[in-house]
């Protein structure tokens, strides 16, 4: 120890080179540990390009156009398919939407024959005629278009066409 002091502060150094003497050898001593028995020396290279012109590589430029040629045929294809599956999707959905649409307007003609057949019926049709002051036609209120008009039935205009019906029957 005493040696160590008198080289730190001995033989006419200043105390600030003799810390960075001591600094080096040990940063000398770690680095040395990290890389091992091998010393790494690098040669810096000056070398300049600029002036060089690369020759075209026709092979590979071949090889380049085809394989971009096969991405090109792969995606169209990826594309097709999934156009096709999507298109088959939606006409599905559109069937169904048809054929619910198509089930739900028979459900409503069905109805509408129901109510038609209800409304249709001689009784409601003869209750509703007498509410209205209606009454049964008699067989004298009846003109047929082949009978002639007597002038004992009264008349409420007369044309020189063809006698109409008056009211309605058969």
């Amino acid at each position: 120890m005493a040696s160590y002091v008198a080289e730190y502060f001995g033989a006419g150094r200043s105390t600030s080179r003799l810390i960075e003497e001591h600094n080096a050898r040990l940063f000398a001593a770690q680095q040395r540990l990290r890389r091992g028995p091998t010393i790494e020396v690098y040669f810096p290279r000056r070398i300049d390009n600029s002036r060089l012109v690369k020759a075209p590589d026709m092979v590979r430029l071949h090889e380049m156009r085809l394989f971009t040629a096969a991405c090109v045929v792969f995606f169209t294809l990826v594309m097709v398919y999934g156009w096709q599956h999507f298109s088959s999707i939606e006409l599905g959905y559109r069937v169904e939407a048809k054929r619910q649409q198509l089930e739900q307007l028979r459900e409503e003609n069905h109805q509408l024959r129901l109510t038609q057949a209800e409304l249709a019926q001689p009784e409601r049709i003869d209750a509703l005629a007498r509410q209205m002051g209606m009454d049964v036609v008699r067989p004298d209120q009846v003109v047929r278009v082949g009978d002639s008009i007597s002038d004992a039935v009264p008349v409420m205009a007369q044309s020189a066409a063809p006698p109409l019906i008056a009211s309605g029957g058969r």
